[in-house]
């Protein structure tokens, strides 16, 4: 199963439309498109398909550079819409003579086409889409890249970007064939489920062909709200907290400007070898793997102590020392980003954090967690970690009193400023962060779902065994069990719904979890001791 085959079709369908601009022209892009495309084709296919210069579509930009053509390749906002408006208004404006293509990503919006309208420029553009769907960002792990897509679906009940989730699966099916045992789980997925049965149906290709991929569970991201809220502690997942991958890049730069060099990038793939062997390593277990390796690759670099012979050394510098070099300046880089990690953690109350969160999932020591937050908020430690356990509080006791929300609520915007007033609202709505009064007091009252959604945290708990018993030894250095991810303290709730479902090989006996879950369903057509070679 060759997950290229994506980046192949991506490829071909943007070479047709930069090509349907016949000579060069110019590129405009959305500032969070950038990585994407670097990812998918990369400058030099742009160059090759006449590409001439690349620019960033930025607020306020009345003109822009160029010549004589320009595509803009950007999300189908109303925002954008009437940025590309106005810059366009301003060239005709000035007397420029020139040919507009707007594409949007990954379809076409009606809304897009009025804005243009009303705006006066529709005539002078013409307007295409790139379906910029899954792409793969390593060999097994593929990547909408759609960061709005949570705050859309479950913030502000906008369902348009699941059209988009159910195309990228149906397109994937297409490429690797239909997947037998499709499993959702959440109301949003279900949504999805259905988006791509209408798809199908719609389709001309009716053809069945082999399956690669054996089982799809899709999930909605508020079935399990607990793990982003505690701190992971395997290496990949500490280097996402300290310093953001995006796109599966990741700039080591702590100089603190922000702008990375070629120098401080790194491609986190599992063509890096030294990665592929720590990433999903507890950190506690990194150090001593880098301290091998780094005497491995020494040893490998002595032998040149002992070649006799000028052949030796050629053969030695032609074939090893290239990649010596390119080996040691990797692990330099891994080296340098755990110790920066470390030094991080030893600015702030890393480990009294840990503690914490570990008591509050384990439901104990509820005092001692809330004055540990309440001191953590007039300390003003990072805005982001005094939320984060904020919520994660309120979603293991299932709502916070009345008396202690709003005593939590004045503390944070005291410290951390009332335009926070918002994100306690959105939070809220969201049903991460709630009051149990404020729920139960007015069962009559119609609230948005998001609203009426109450944490089921401690029933899941109950009935799935997510914090494992004290009892139980986790090995970190040979986990076998994925609790090993929070140190223990905490299986997330995907994970083990997947595992019963395996393991059951039906939703028999789940009933109640998925109805806690927001609903699963099924559709089985192979059993799963039948599926032979299929993932």
């Amino acid at each position: 199963m060759d997950l290229q085959e994506l980046n192949k079709l991506l490829k071909t369908q943007l070479a047709h439309l930069l090509i349907s601009i016949p000579d060069s022209k110019d590129l405009v892009l959305d500032a969070d498109l950038t990585k994407p495309l670097d990812r998918v084709v990369g400058i030099k296919f742009l160059k090759e398909h006449g590409v001439e210069k690349l620019y960033i579509l930025e607020r306020g930009q009345k003109t822009l550079p160029g010549c004589g053509k320009r595509i803009y390749l950007v999300r189908p906002s109303m925002v954008t819409m009437k940025y590309i408006a106005d810059q366009i208004k301003s060239e005709i404006s000035s007397g420029e003579k020139r040919s507009y293509k707007i594409v949007l990503v990954p379809r076409k919006i009606h809304v897009c086409e009025k804005i243009l309208e009303s705006e006066g420029v529709m005539g002078h553009v013409s307007i295409d889409e790139f379906p910029l769907e899954l792409f793969p960002l390593d060999k097994d792990l593929l990547s909408l890249e759609l960061p709005e897509l949570f705050t859309s679906f479950f913030l502000d009940n906008d369902t348009t970007l699941l059209h988009t989730v159910a195309s990228s699966l149906v397109n994937l099916q297409r490429l690797f064939g239909k997947i037998p045992n499709i499993f959702t789980i959440g109301k949003g997925s279900k949504m999805v489920y259905d988006l791509m049965n209408y798809m199908s149906e719609k389709s001309e290709d009716k053809k069945e062909s082999k399956h690669q991929i054996g089982q799809m569970f899709i999930i909605d991201r508020d079935v399990d709200y607990v793990s982003p809220m505690c701190t992971p502690m395997t290496y990949e997942a500490l280097l996402d907290e300290t310093y953001k991958i995006e796109c599966g890049v990741i700039n080591f730069d702590t100089s603190g400007d922000g702008k990375a060099t070629a120098a401080s990038k790194l491609l986190l793939t599992s063509q890096d070898e030294i990665y592929t062997q720590i990433r999903d390593r507890h950190f506690s277990n990194v150090f001593s793997y880098l301290s091998a390796k780094a005497k491995e690759l020494q040893a490998l670099y002595n032998k040149k102590n002992n070649l006799t012979t000028v052949g030796e050394m050629k053969e030695f510098v032609a074939k090893e020392l290239r990649q010596l070099k390119h080996q040691q300046k990797i692990l330099e880089m891994h080296i340098g980003g755990c110790e920066h990690i470390m030094k991080t953690k030893e600015k702030t109350d890393f480990e009294e954090t840990i503690k914490t969160e570990q008591c509050m999932l384990a439901g104990v020591e509820t005092k001692e967690s809330m004055t540990f937050i309440e001191e953590g908020i007039q300390k003003q430690i990072p805005l982001l970690q005094s939320l984060r356990l904020l919520c994660l509080l309120s979603i293991t006791q299932e709502g916070l009193s009345s008396k202690d929300y709003k005593a939590f609520k004045t503390a944070f915007l005291h410290s951390h400023g009332f335009e926070h007033l918002v994100t306690f609202f959105n939070l809220k709505k969201l049903g991460i962060l709630t009051e149990q009064e404020g729920i139960a007091a007015s069962p009559r009252v119609l609230l948005p779902p998001a609203f009426s959604r109450k944490s089921s945290y401690r029933f899941l708990n109950q009935k799935l065994n997510l914090v494992p018993k004290q009892t139980e030894d986790i090995d970190l250095r040979d986990p076998k069990d994925v609790s090993y991810i929070f140190s223990g303290a905490y299986t997330p709730l995907p994970c083990k719904l997947v595992e019963q479902i395996l393991v059951r090989d039906s939703l028999i006996g789940l009933e109640d979890v998925g109805k806690a879950c927001g609903g699963i369903h099924s559709e089985i057509k192979v059993k799963n001791r039948s599926l032979g070679t299929g993932r």
